[in-house]
C-alpha cells in the first residue's frame, strides 16, 4: 500500500482506538460503501467482524500524492446488517 500514507492523526486514533492496520487496508481494499464527500475526500465503510460487525469509517484524500488516510474512527452511526 505504497501509494497511501498515513497521517499523524490517523496514526494516533488507530492506536487510541484499538483498530488494527489490517483493518484498514480491508476497509479501503474491500468496502461496503464508498462516497466522495464535499471537500474531495473519500469515505469507505466496512464492518468488521472482529468488533462484533461495527462499522469502521475510513478517511482518505485522494488529491495529493501518495493518498493520505486522514481520520479512521467506529462510526455509531452506522449499524451493519449482519
Amino acid at each position: 500500500m505504497t501509494d497511501y500514507i498515513f497521517t499523524k492523526h490517523a496514526a494516533d486514533m488507530m492506536e487510541e482506538r484499538n483498530i488494527s492496520e489490517a483493518w484498514v487496508w480491508r476497509t479501503i481494499n474491500e468496502s461496503e460503501n464508498t462516497m466522495t464527500s464535499d471537500d474531495g475526500n473519500l469515505h469507505f465503510t466496512k464492518s468488521i467482524l472482529e468488533k462484533e460487525n461495527r462499522i469502521l469509517h475510513v478517511v482518505v484524500n485522494p488529491n495529493v500524492s501518495p493518498k493520505r488516510i486522514v481520520t479512521l474512527f467506529f462510526d455509531r452511526r452506522l449499524r451493519s446488517k449482519k
